[in-house]
């Protein structure tokens, strides 16, 4: 009884909006603020130390992030190795790929950020590698409209150890806006296959697309599956959107990864 009157409740709240809305805009008083420093770090095994440095924008605003200059960027493993980045372009910090340093699995990694007399630092360690063997392109219930196509991707999860998983889409060269993070709690040592559910990008055959891999420690996938359940991909929606938590102290926007890359890439038939 007490939930009929709930939903009672809902259905004539709603109409009241909708009668008000024609007479008044609603003001939803949305987040607007402006200027937190935003951080955006990776190192991968195949050589890429980047992290990028921004302030964020009003929600109103264009995806026009000022670039944060002159920082000071250091990333550090628990072997000693110490690594001086360099602004290549405004707001962008890399080190050179023909000193032939790579991330190496099982090594913890440090990142020191050092901006506007502040000192911001995160800790990320490299995951084990899990190979991809393939991805392939099939009609779905979830894509049947169209003639449009979905992506699986297939791999062997290691049965004596926690995985947990990230993998980016490009079609045609245009990275999918949909985000993709998954664990092993119910696949652990199993062959597994996503399919990867995305409503962004139509994809038909002669398309081609591009799946990366990344093997991520768990505070990077709670990073990702926590902006991932704010998507809004299922019927009922995604949650109310809040800043996902990080491993940056202290705490701001963005993450620190250090994880494994791989990448197949099909042309759809």
């Amino acid at each position: 009884m007490r939930s009929t009157h709930i939903k009672y409740y809902i259905i004539i709240t709603i109409v009241a909006l909708a009668i008000a809305s024609c007479t008044k805009v609603i003001d939803l008083k949305l987040g607007n603020n402006t200027g937190q420093l935003v951080i955006e770090g990776n190192v991968t095994d195949s050589g890429d130390f980047i992290v990028n440095l921004t302030r964020n924008v009003p929600f109103t605003s264009t995806n026009t992030y000022p670039p944060v200059t002159g920082a000071t960027v250091t990333i550090t493993d628990d072997h000693g190795d110490n690594l001086n980045l360099t602004e290549k372009q405004s707001g962008t910090y890399t080190f050179p790929k023909f000193f032939g340093v790579f991330g190496v699995s099982g090594r913890t990694y440090n990142l020191s950020v050092q901006t506007n007399g502040s000192t911001y630092t995160a800790t990320s360690t490299m995951p084990q590698k899990v190979q991809m063997d393939s991805i392939t392109a099939n009609n779905s219930q979830f894509t049947s409209k169209d003639k449009q196509k979905g992506i699986t991707v297939y791999f062997q999860d290691p049965v004596d150890q926690v995985n947990q998983y990230r993998f980016i889409m490009y079609v045609n060269g245009v990275q999918v806006k949909n985000i993709f993070a998954y664990n092993d709690d119910f696949t652990n040592g199993r062959y597994v296959s996503f399919q990867l559910i995305e409503n962004d990008i139509k994809i038909f055959s002669g398309d081609t697309v591009k799946v990366e891999m990344q093997c991520i420690d768990k505070p990077i996938y709670t990073y990702w599956y926590t902006l991932m359940q704010q998507q809004g991909d299922d019927p009922g929606g995604g949650v109310a959107p809040s800043n996902p938590p990080t491993n940056i102290t202290p705490a701001t926007l963005g993450y620190f990864s250090a994880h494994t890359v791989q990448d197949l890439t099909l042309v759809v038939k």
